[in-house]
């Protein structure tokens, strides 16, 4: 159960993942789009109708790290989040093997970095979650060697980041990675990337796991 403070603003940022076919306007059928933050919206809001909650979905499907950073000010500092989950990475390895135009390892460090120092910048205990970014299997067998060989990279950098500023870090690839031993990769990753609705269920479950107990004992 999820013991949230009164008027806290949960804010959930990324990519396409995070997105999940967001609404862009008040319609509350689709505000938070379809996926594991949605999942987790819901259990949010249902064990604390009594505290003014305010959960936010700002992830845009397509943006690297670099994108996320030129919007940060409008859609994370001006929101005034208490909670921030960061879902990212994945598209800086996809741009950079489809046209080159991607992030390196050590850009990704540093703009990640510089994310979270504004953040706690602003607001010093903010609870910040990091997820991990994951790959599974693609039928473009060029495509999914290349993301398995450096999407470690990524991951290491994202737990590393995360330590370096006290926050939250959820591991997602291991968790698929052992899923896949059950059951084939394409029912819980149906293009490699992108989740599917137990994929997304999974998620929702590994987050929680990881950040519940934080956020219930600030």
């Amino acid at each position: 159960m999820f013991r949230l403070k009164n008027n806290d603003i949960i804010l959930f940022q990324g990519d396409s993942i995070t997105d999940g076919n967001r609404g862009r306007n008040q319609d509350l059928n689709h505000i938070h789009g379809h996926g594991y933050q949605y999942i987790l919206a819901s259990e949010m809001y249902a064990d604390n109708f009594d505290k003014n909650i305010e959960v936010v979905n700002r992830g845009i499907s397509g943006n690297r790290i670099s994108d996320l950073y030129g919007r940060w000010q409008e859609d994370c500092i001006l929101i005034n989040p208490t909670i921030v989950s960061i879902l990212v990475g994945i598209n800086d390895l996809n741009f950079s093997f489809e046209n080159g135009i991607g992030s390196d390892p050590e850009r990704y460090r540093k703009i990640y970095r510089l994310l979270l120092d504004e953040i706690l910048e602003k607001k010093p205990d903010t609870l910040i979650v990091i997820m991990e970014p994951f790959f599974g299997i693609s039928k473009n067998v060029e495509y999914s060697n290349f993301m398995k060989k450096n999407v470690s990279a990524y991951s290491q950098i994202a737990k590393e980041v995360a330590e370096e500023h006290g926050a939250v870090f959820v591991p997602l690839q291991d968790m698929f990675d052992e899923s896949a031993q059950t059951t084939d990769i394409f029912n819980l990753l149906w293009d490699g990337v992108h989740p599917t609705t137990g994929g997304h269920q999974l998620i929702a479950r590994r987050w929680k796991e990881c950040v519940e107990e934080r956020i219930n004992e600030r």
